[in-house]
């Protein structure tokens, strides 16, 4: 059945309320390779909640959830990959806290039958009780499977590729074989990203990693490179999907500086394939 683009843009997302731990700070963290080197006094403030400067992983907001697996989507979920991830930080997150989310569709385009439809949200986050903004993420889901259903096929967000130079900083991170697994427990039970069989069934040869992980371990690449392990100097960070990462391969994040504007992509160094474009970060 074709995607109705006015009843998604319609669909209501009931307000998500959370309350986590330092517990969940830390599990996120790890999900990233946080604490590989556990000598590197950067990366234990963001695992060891006894640590001087014990902080969030400002990335931790950016996931609205699996929702495209709800009944009522419409949207073929096994064939849905991450298309685009921005977030914009208001405030640093806190260890701890009850947050609301509050998730709308903002547009539905379509690519044309066989070429996929892009499913574009928005989701802010405050905090309960202040009612403190501290996030606004954007996402951009590709449905593969649902293009061809009468719909717009534009405006394309606009391409930020990188300068015409080489890059000021390069920042390799390892990922672990088993990081899909660490990952998955922060809030996106994809199975694709679990189960062989599903990964078989949506056309890759094995689980891969989330984007929202590769995306996470971008940000950590940016922390180390530009923002000398400070959480609350990241104020934005977007990027493109444009490959899979496999569990176990190294992300190489490419960073070009331009004052306060950062531009990046990262690149699976096994592989040379780049896995994320058209990156742009503001940083204090």
């Amino acid at each position: 059945m074709p995607l109705d683009p006015g009843k998604l843009k319609a669909r209501h997302f009931a307000p998500v309320e959370q309350t986590y731990t330092h517990r969940d700070a830390l599990l996120y963290a790890l999900g990233l390779g946080f604490g590989a080197d556990p000598m590197d006094e950067d990366q234990l403030r963001f695992v060891f909640e006894e640590a001087e400067g014990f902080a969030a992983v400002p990335t931790m907001p950016a996931g609205p959830g699996f929702w495209a697996r709800e009944p009522d989507s419409g949207v073929t979920w096994q064939k849905v990959l991450h298309g685009e991830q921005g977030l914009e930080i208001h405030a640093p997150l806190p260890t701890a806290a009850t947050v609301v989310g509050r998730t709308r569709i903002e547009d539905v385009i379509d690519k044309g039958e066989g070429c996929g439809a892009l499913i574009r949200l928005v989701r802010e986050i405050e905090e309960k009780g202040t009612g403190r903004r501290l996030a606004t993420a954007r996402t951009t889901t590709f449905a593969r499977a649902d293009g061809g259903f009468g719909g717009p096929s534009g405006p394309s967000a606009p391409a930020r590729g990188p300068p015409e130079r080489a890059p000021d900083a390069a920042v390799d991170i390892p990922t672990r074989p088993e990081a899909a697994l660490i990952y998955r427990l922060s809030g996106d039970p994809n199975p694709l990203h679990a189960s062989p069989a599903v990964a078989r069934e949506a056309g890759f040869e094995r689980p891969i990693l989330h984007g929202l992980c590769s995306y996470g371990v971008a940000g950590r690449a940016i922390l180390q490179a530009c923002c000398a392990g400070d959480p609350a100097r990241l104020r934005r960070l977007d990027v493109r999907f444009s490959s899979p990462v496999h569990p176990g391969e190294t992300i190489r994040t490419e960073i070009w500086r331009d004052g306060g504007e950062i531009s990046f992509r990262a690149r699976v160094v096994e592989r040379d394939a780049v896995v994320l474009n058209n990156g742009y970060a503001v940083v204090g």
